[in-house]
């Protein structure tokens, strides 16, 4: 038997197989951070569980202190702010937000700006545009493009600086941050606590360690995007699963449906009905290349992940009459388990 996870409406759930006696030394956690709910799923001992939980947590706090675009007071907030209206000197960056912004730059390199976390500005106007169900001031829209581009973020890895090179750009770390939040997680559970065997699943992002004891693998099912669609299931060990798609953030306006999943070359939510998942080896990678490969035409998207090592997708589109179409990476077989 494996252990299960479920993404159902991007979210992870993790629970016992059915008829599966409980494992004494399972132990599973739950705390919100980064506007969604993190959950941790490990094998120890009762107080070893406990105080893990409690540190893997207080990172994710740490961590989205750092990088939210919510609070004012975050450090990414504040990085934006010191170039709000002039472009001055670099600014010096903790260890975690510089390896974000040079993780988000390598993917934006790989993907021709697919992936721009310098999209900030757009997703503002769009994020009204879901309140008010109305298109974004053509004028606004324009000024916010202006500030997009993923080549005006200028780091220094040997002074660990930043420096935005327009005024007013705003950055948006929202499909990175909670894959490297995985990453790290596991990363102190490993070795801190010497938990090998954990999970960690936070909305559509999820990350696995070493399997549970006497297990091959964890389980995880893509949740499909239409009725009557069977979910997939992948069997996932030291790796991570990111899907995202349009299931239940969009907006409809003039009868288009706009995806929170914006194309920065455009500024606009991506139309049709799609569901990318992305296989890879780390939390950070899967993350990021989800939203690339939402991005991406079909060929290039698959270019993309053929060229990452042990990454793979599966990409599922509604056609004109509502059927869902499926297409794969050539790796995607390795985690896939026969239907």
């Amino acid at each position: 038997m494996f252990g299960l996870v479920v993404l159902a409406g991007g979210f992870g759930h993790c629970t016992p197989l059915p008829g599966e006696r409980p494992d004494p030394d399972r132990h599973e956690f739950e705390s919100k951070h980064m506007g969604t709910s993190f959950r941790v799923v490990l094998y120890a001992d009762a107080d070893t569980a406990k105080k893990a939980a409690a540190a893997a947590f207080a990172r994710v706090a740490d961590l989205d202190g750092m990088m939210s675009d919510y609070k004012q007071t975050s450090e990414l907030m504040q990085l934006c702010k010191r170039f709000a209206t002039e472009v001055g000197e670099p600014v010096a960056a903790s260890d975690d937000l510089f390896a974000v912004l040079s993780r988000a730059e390598e993917m934006s390199k790989k993907s021709d700006g697919a992936f721009d976390v310098t999209v900030g500005p757009v997703v503002q106007l769009w994020r009204h545009a879901r309140r008010t169900q109305e298109l974004p001031d053509p004028k606004e829209f324009a000024a916010a493009r202006a500030k997009v581009g993923w080549e005006k973020v200028k780091l220094d890895p040997a002074k660990k600086t930043v420096r935005l090179t327009t005024p007013g750009m705003q950055l948006d770390l929202g499909g990175i941050a909670k894959g490297y939040a995985a990453d790290q997680v596991l990363k102190l559970l490993r070795e801190k606590f010497g938990i090998k065997s954990a999970l960690v699943a936070a909305a559509g992002d999820i990350t696995c360690g070493d399997p549970p004891p006497g297990k091959a693998a964890w389980v995880v099912d893509i949740a499909p995007i239409a009725k009557g669609q069977k979910p997939r299931t992948l069997h996932l060990a030291n790796a991570s699963v990111s899907t995202s798609g349009d299931l239940e953030q969009f907006v409809v306006i003039n009868g288009v449906r706009y995806s929170h999943v914006l194309d920065p070359k455009t500024g606009l939510g991506l139309t049709g009905r799609r569901s990318v998942t992305v296989i890879a080896a780390d939390g950070t990678t899967a993350d990021s290349m989800t939203k690339a490969v939402s991005v991406l035409p079909p060929e290039k998207a698959f270019r993309l992940v053929e060229d990452t090592p042990g990454a793979a997708a599966y990409v599922v589109v509604l056609d004109k009459d509502g059927k869902p179409v499926a297409t794969a990476s050539k790796r995607f077989g390795q985690f896939a388990a026969r239907e």
